[in-house]
């Protein structure tokens, strides 16, 4: 069976009456579909846009159709140390084929580092305020998420052989304090307390990050420090701590998003996705942080 084709000529002229009618109809049709697809391609993926908000756990790096894989850098307040190195431990047994590379520093000097270009995917500050710094530079990477508070309490040597009941003991003459530095969330926090309770720190030391702070106690180094209650907890039997009404005037609240020039967004988010679901908070609630409230980050 042979197949046959019939073609119709089409005159000159009215070739071109059809040529003047379609292009212009082409040209639009072609405008609408680009400009449905750079509209799509760009939703969500500029510095400050809500990448995150509301996702449910793994809801983001599912959404993108992107599985977590391979490194991401996180950079996080010297106070999630143990917290964040057990998430780390669950989000690559989760995740077969991805490492998270923690550093852990003074909030400050993380944001810092950020703002000088240090490779970071993901930032979890003690604070909103260096949260803020970093927003305001325009590198993070969808919006800032709450997901933890914490406050201060007194460390001591076990048994608490300077008699340290209150606050107030801090300022007593020869007793060697130590304090985070002013910059540092636990300084300010630490200064904060103390002018609601109408007291003078004078600190032998003022350290950058609260661990220091509560090395120098376990060691002897300094009579009392003032850490997080958390940094106490996780210390074990190397200090006791005291509690202190005032404390309730500075609670830090700790917010964390991806960095916008970070190399690994699905990775980071999936960690974001845990740190902010159910089993962060599980995580979190057992080493003695409070639960988040409502917010996106930001310092207004």
């Amino acid at each position: 069976m042979t197949r046959t084709s019939t073609r119709t000529a089409v005159p000159a002229s009215l070739a071109r009456l059809l040529s003047l009618a379609v292009l212009p109809a082409a040209v639009l049709l072609l405008a609408v579909l680009t400009g449905c697809a750079a509209g799509g391609a760009a939703q969500g993926t500029g510095p400050g846009e809500d990448n995150s908000a509301g996702n449910s756990a793994g809801n983001s790096a599912a959404g993108s159709g992107a599985k977590p894989e391979g490194t991401i850098t996180v950079f996080a307040a010297a106070s999630l140390k143990g917290t964040f190195t057990e998430l780390a431990r669950t989000f690559e047994a989760e995740n077969p084929g991805t490492t998270v590379a923690l550093s852990f520093a003074g909030s400050s000097d993380l944001a810092s580092q950020i703002s000088q270009g240090a490779p970071a995917d993901v930032f979890a500050p003690a604070d909103l305020a260096n949260m803020k710094k970093v927003q305001d530079a325009g590198l993070v990477d969808g919006a800032a998420r709450n997901f933890a508070t914490n406050t201060l309490a007194i460390a001591v040597a076990p048994g608490n052989p300077a008699g340290i009941t209150a606050l107030k003991d801090l300022a007593r003459p020869g007793l060697k304090l130590v304090t985070c530095a002013r910059q540092v969330p636990c300084g300010t926090a630490a200064a904060t307390a103390a002018e609601a309770a109408g007291v003078a720190l004078n600190p032998v030391s003022e350290e950058n990050a609260v661990t220091d702070v509560l090395g120098k106690v376990a060691s002897g180094e300094a009579d009392a420090g003032l850490v997080y209650g958390t940094d106490i907890k996780s210390a074990g039997s190397k200090v006791a701590g005291i509690q202190f009404p005032e404390s309730g005037s500075a609670v830090n609240t700790y917010p964390i998003a991806g960095v916008a020039g970070g190399r690994n967004k699905a990775a980071a988010r999936a960690f974001l996705d845990l740190v902010t679901g159910p089993e962060g908070r599980r995580v979190l609630a057992a080493a003695g942080f409070g639960p988040a409230g409502a917010g996106d980050g930001s310092v207004k």
